[in-house]
């Protein structure tokens, strides 16, 4: 038994990803993963039903633990405020408390540059990761305060250095970063913890972006000085448990860049 047994997480973007070894090939799924070790009852969201249902089962299987998959896309053109509450509203039905939010999923148009981006692809990263951290957190507030839980929001070194081809992307992100700076200085009085965690893991998103736009991979991706890419479940997943854990909470309002092998550690 971990010492997530019996708390909840609701985990954004989570469905089922691996790379061609067979390790985590998702960030979310990388994080899934390391709750479930820790015994915690987790509630996956994301676009694509098929990579939820296939998370769920897995994640069921290996560690014994229960899984909530469900569809909900943050996105223009509809009541985004309803969708993140009804999902917020379903983990609280099935499983009677929340005690962990973390805001993972994102989409966007990277590898397109300021000039030749649109509206359709800006409203597409801030929907999917401003917007839906936004809504998320709102919706969450009144059970993690009732748990005194934590918030762990993603942000990323694209807002912080400057990428190239990045600009909405970049943009969602540093408006994650600053609203979770806000959340730790208002929450805090209810016991809520709120970090970002900047990563760089290698996944298979991060793949695809190599082959769809190699010149903006090239001049934006660069090799860590640890000499590797973050591991999904192993670092990144695993610095996520640790900012759940108690002991963790002075660390609220803190932004975490880790950058191939570089753990947290108290």
């Amino acid at each position: 038994m971990g010492f997530l047994t019996g708390k909840t997480a609701i985990i954004t973007g989570g469905g089922y990803a691996v790379l061609a070894d067979g390790r985590c090939g998702s960030i979310g799924y990388g994080i899934a993963t390391a709750y479930a070790k820790e015994g915690a009852n987790l509630v996956i969201t994301g676009r694509n039903v098929a990579k939820l249902e296939k998370a769920k089962e897995e994640l069921e299987r290996l560690y014994g633990i229960r899984v909530l998959a469900l569809a909900a896309d943050i996105a223009e053109g509809q009541d985004n405020e309803a969708v993140a509450r009804g999902v917020v509203e379903a983990a609280y039905k099935e499983f009677g408390r929340i005690d962990v939010l973390i805001n993972n999923a994102q989409a966007s148009a990277s590898g397109v540059t300021i000039q030749d981006h649109t509206t359709e692809q800006f409203n597409l990263a801030m929907y999917s990761g401003l917007y839906a951290t936004f809504y998320y957190m709102k919706a969450c507030y009144p059970y993690l305060k009732e748990t005194q839980g934590s918030i762990i929001n993603f942000a990323s070194g694209a807002g912080l250095f400057g990428n190239y081809g990045q600009c909405s992307y970049a943009a969602a992100k540093e408006g994650i970063r600053g609203l979770s700076r806000v959340a730790a200085t208002e929450w805090a009085k209810d016991g809520i913890n709120t970090n970002v965690v900047c990563p760089l893991a290698w996944t298979a998103q991060l793949e695809g972006f190599e082959r769809a736009y190699p010149e903006a991979f090239k001049a934006n991706v660069k090799m860590p000085p640890a000499g590797h890419f973050g591991d999904a479940e192993l670092e990144i997943g695993r610095v996520c448990v640790q900012l759940a854990n108690p002991d963790f909470k002075y660390m609220n309002g803190e932004t975490l860049t880790l950058e191939g092998g570089m753990g947290l550690r108290p």
